[in-house]
């Protein structure tokens, strides 16, 4: 059965976890007992940083440009990515993304797996 209070995630909520180059804010996910089926988040990354070259054994990752510039890699393509730019990355695939721009970027990130596992390069 749905449980609508259990499904809501308030900011006070959120897991957040700080990083070398920004945050990472976790809204939906197993660990937080509001999904059984996937992980939401917001990633921001600081200015001239970037989160190391990564992949996710378990599962998909879309990426939603929500504020800033950044340039993307996936496997040894890389293309800059501008807000209201998406990106599909299936899982075993190595990315990153480096922050091109003056500003904080804000990403949405979501995975197709209550328990994303992240593998460093």
């Amino acid at each position: 059965m749905f449980d609508a209070q259990q499904a809501v995630a308030r900011p006070s909520d959120y897991d957040v976890e700080e990083t070398p180059f920004g945050r990472l804010v976790w809204m939906v996910s197993g660990k937080l007992g509001n999904s059984e089926t996937m992980t939401v988040g917001k990633c921001h990354i600081e200015p001239g940083r970037s989160n190391p070259r990564h992949y996710h054994p378990n599962c998909d990752e879309v990426l939603y440009v929500v504020r800033g510039t950044i340039e993307h890699s996936v496997e040894n393509e890389v293309t800059v990515m501008h807000p209201g730019d998406v990106v599909s990355i299936p899982s075993g695939r190595l990315h990153n993304a480096r922050n091109i721009g003056e500003d904080e970027v804000e990403l949405l990130i979501s995975f197709s797996a209550p328990d994303r596992q992240t593998v460093g390069e």
